[in-house]
């Protein structure tokens, strides 16, 4: 069975959607080569001696040999120290190698020096030896991993196989047919291309053109040699993007499953299991190596995301995609400049970013502590060339890589300010004292300027055009409530900590301060969750949030939870979207009750639950106000859905 048998035409999958056409092959492609062509970090410390000592910008035409400076001198214009420090910071790459296991003390540093990225780090996944799991190994051909990946359920803790079919009967009346090798095969191309369809568009940290040409389904004993760019998958990545499918696919299979567990899919949620089973055999949490930064990032928001469940998010898979990335050195400016391969550095640059920001919203969210801070790294965005001349008219366009990078520098900017907040709440004397008042200004001074200068650029525009996309509408949904839930997340914070001054806390100045700080964190918390909750009704209104990789979900609880509290009724377009939110996310639906019953308590005692930020809450906060919230006629002009063609490009 060959690869090329299976390759599908652009409406060849099984997802469908009233209205809804998915992206082509071709999109999905410039999707990834958008995420990966972030420019690499440019060089520093370029001016100079003469300038570097009388500490002024050296500015060199291009062609010229000397800065104008040196030029109007007739000074010898040397670059000395330059050369000096670009040296020192090579060596000292080199001898610091970050030592991500805490299982061994022995050196990564390979013979002659040399760093282990370069050797091992970006070579093939599958050199030395093997590791195996349930007869899974680094060698198993991709039809032999189906057929464990697609086993009965009991035989979950093995692999192993017994007598199949009375075993498939839990995932409904279809899944005996996983029995043939065919049908898995054409079962596992449809998941890859569900994948690519919904989920590449949020995370694209694939190559869909080298994935499907990689996607050898060839039932031969070894996986033939092939040539170094088409070496074949890892098999815990196979995995993960057939679970990811899994969880959006409308297969008749899934179906079927669902139908017989009450809106659920156990295969989906089998797959997901033994997916981190997989990874975990083979090492992907503690082996630095591209490929398993790849596996860890996707791997983390595929899994349940409530912390209170025994499988929900506790920031395992994100860590350790965090801690291969220090195994390999991507935070030094200077090692991710020596990787040659445009492909492995852009990659690498987008993984870095993704991981980035998701540790500081995720510790922010969940109330950990960040694992990165500001100092950790010396990489950072920077806008491309608009004059660079693209030799392949098939590349992201200048102007297209500009509005990347501004949506990134924005999320940078947004994820260092919820970083500073995180590590506020996670020192014991917060827990002990309160939040300091001079640090909940400052937080009140920062949202206010990020506002300022981004939101108009990466948020909701005020009037959709009729062409916007559902890939732009889900972005511009996505980033627009990530700033507001802030101030929401903000509130809780406050209101669960108090606030103190840290000078005189019973001076009147003091007091007044505090209750000013209190009253702006109260209006701005309730505008952002009204913000949400229309935002919420939009794509709730197109069935957008069922395609969700759990981009949405924290600002739908959040605002939900803020809006049920004080007995707001816009409070039930969240509990909308949480509800189309367990189509692919089960514990959503639980978050949609306890909102509901909280919301009902509100409505009998008045504005309910609250503590330290009581006194904030004024009884016009619980009267509904047209006039003040962004309701979703506002946003769509009154028919509920956004205007335009529904289509994912971008």
């Amino acid at each position: 069975m060959q690869n090329g048998e299976h390759v599908r035409s652009d409406s060849g999958h099984s997802f469908s959607h009233p209205g809804l056409v998915l992206p082509t092959q071709s999109v999905q492609n410039q999707i990834h080569e958008l995420a990966k062509t972030l420019p690499p970090p440019r060089k520093q410390n370029t001016a100079c001696d003469a300038c570097r000592s009388r500490k002024v910008k050296c500015n060199r035409l291009t062609g010229q040999d000397k800065c104008q400076h040196c030029l109007s001198k007739n000074y010898p214009c040397t670059h000395f120290v330059q050369q000096a420090t670009s040296e020192k910071k090579r060596s000292a790459a080199a001898r610091r190698p970050r030592n991500i296991s805490t299982s061994s003390s022995s050196s990564p540093i390979g013979e002659h020096n040399t760093p282990p990225w370069v050797k091992a780090a970006f070579g093939p996944w599958n050199s030395g030896r093997l590791q195996s799991y349930g007869g899974l190994n680094m060698q198993t051909t991709t039809p032999t991993l189906l057929h464990h990946l697609f086993a009965p359920p009991e035989s979950d803790s093995t692999f192993v196989f017994k007598s199949r079919s009375p075993g498939y009967a839990t995932w409904g009346d279809m899944a005996s047919k996983l029995e043939d090798e065919a049908f898995r095969a054409e079962f596992a191309l449809d998941l890859v291309e569900v994948y690519f369809q919904i989920v590449h568009t949020r995370l694209p940290l694939l190559n869909p053109l080298q994935f499907r040409a990689r996607l050898n389904l060839q039932a031969t004993q070894q996986r033939p040699v092939i040539a170094k760019q088409d070496e074949p998958l890892h098999p815990a990545l196979i995995a993960t993007v057939l679970a990811w499918g899994a969880k959006f696919s409308e297969h008749p299979l899934l179906v079927a499953d669902r139908d017989r567990n009450g809106g659920q899919s156990l295969l989906a949620k089998a797959l997901i299991d033994r997916t981190r089973e997989l990874a975990e055999s083979l090492k992907v949490h503690r082996k630095p190596n591209p490929d398993h930064v790849v596996i860890s990032l996707l791997i983390e928001p595929l899994q349940c995301q409530d912390p209170r469940h025994d499988n929900g998010f506790h920031g395992f898979w994100l860590t350790s995609g965090i801690r291969n990335l220090l195994g390999l050195q991507i935070n030094h400016k200077s090692v991710m400049a020596d990787i040659k391969d445009p492909e492995a550095r852009g990659t690498m640059i987008f993984a870095w970013w993704m991981a980035c920001l998701s540790d500081a919203f995720s510790s922010f969210y969940y109330r950990r502590k960040p694992m990165l801070d500001d100092d950790d790294y010396d990489i950072d965005f920077y806008t491309a060339d608009q004059n660079t001349q693209e030799a392949d008219p098939t590349a992201p366009s200048p102007r297209e890589q500009l509005e990347f990078l501004g949506y990134y520098r924005a999320a940078h900017a947004l994820a260092r300010i919820s970083r500073t907040i995180a590590r506020q709440l996670w020192r014991p004397s917060t827990d002990q004292d309160g939040i300091p008042l001079d640090s909940v200004l400052s937080y009140i001074s920062d949202l206010t300027k990020w506002r300022d200068a981004h939101l108009s650029k990466v948020g909701v525009p005020p009037n959709l055009e009729a062409n916007w996309d559902f890939v732009s509408a889900v972005s511009a949904c996505a980033s627009d409530a990530q700033y507001h839930v802030t101030w929401v997340a903000l509130f809780f914070a406050m209101d669960e900590f108090g606030i103190r001054d840290v000078d005189d806390a019973f001076a009147p100045s003091s007091i007044n301060q505090m209750e000013t700080a209190k009253r702006k964190v109260m209006e701005e918390a309730l505008q952002a969750s009204l913000r949400i909750a229309a935002l919420a009704g939009v794509l709730t209104s197109n069935g957008y949030l069922k395609l969700d990789p759990a981009v949405m979900h924290v600002s739908c609880i959040n605002a939900g939870n803020f809006l049920a509290r004080l007995g707001r009724p816009e409070v039930f377009q969240c509990i909308k979207a949480l509800d189309q939110y367990s189509y692919a996310y089960e514990e959503t639906k639980e978050h949609a009750r306890e909102i509901r019953r909280e919301y009902e308590v509100a409505l009998q005692k008045g504005p309910n639950n609250f503590h330290e930020m009581a006194s904030a809450i004024s009884p016009s906060a619980r009267t509904f106000h047209a006039e003040a919230m962004m309701s979703v006629d506002a946003i769509t002009n009154g028919n509920g859905k956004h205007h335009g063609h529904t289509y994912m490009s971008i």
